[in-house]
């Protein structure tokens, strides 16, 4: 593919991001923590309310998106008179280097938790070498 494709192709993902925003909810922005370790980074976002049918977890052109909409169920004949969080779902990106085996990605949700495994390929991942004495 030629440079000139791959700009336009950018162009028109960041021309059409906005339309579709619009019909949305502005989504949350979920605290993460990162964690490198030496054959994985490892990704936990706070996404309290997100339950796993409602959560999205997707790599396309080395980009991570993670989004889930926020379902906070309330007891019958109770009515929320304030909530800490103000919006209806999360939304994140992060750019993902070469060195990150987007075929091997796992993840999981526990207590609104979200944990995201980015694994290492094998030509990047830290290893002793070994020194014979002579």
């Amino acid at each position: 593919m030629s440079n000139v494709s791959k700009t336009d192709n950018r162009e028109l993902r960041q021309n059409a991001a906005p339309r579709e925003a619009a019909t949305r909810d502005p989504a949350i922005v979920p605290p993460v923590d990162v964690f490198e370790q030496d054959d994985a980074v490892t990704i936990r976002a706070d996404m309290p309310g997100v339950n796993p049918a409602s959560l999205g977890v997707e790599v396309s052109d080395h980009t991570l998106t993670i989004e889930g909409d926020i379902t906070l169920s309330m007891p019958e004949g109770v009515t929320a008179r304030y909530a800490d969080i103000r919006g209806s779902r999360y939304q994140r990106q992060f750019t993902l280097g070469e060195e990150i085996d987007t075929e091997a990605i796992e993840g999981s949700i526990r207590h609104g938790v979200l944990t995201v495994r980015l694994p290492k390929r094998d030509m990047h991942r830290k290893r002793r070498i070994d020194i014979q004495a002579a």
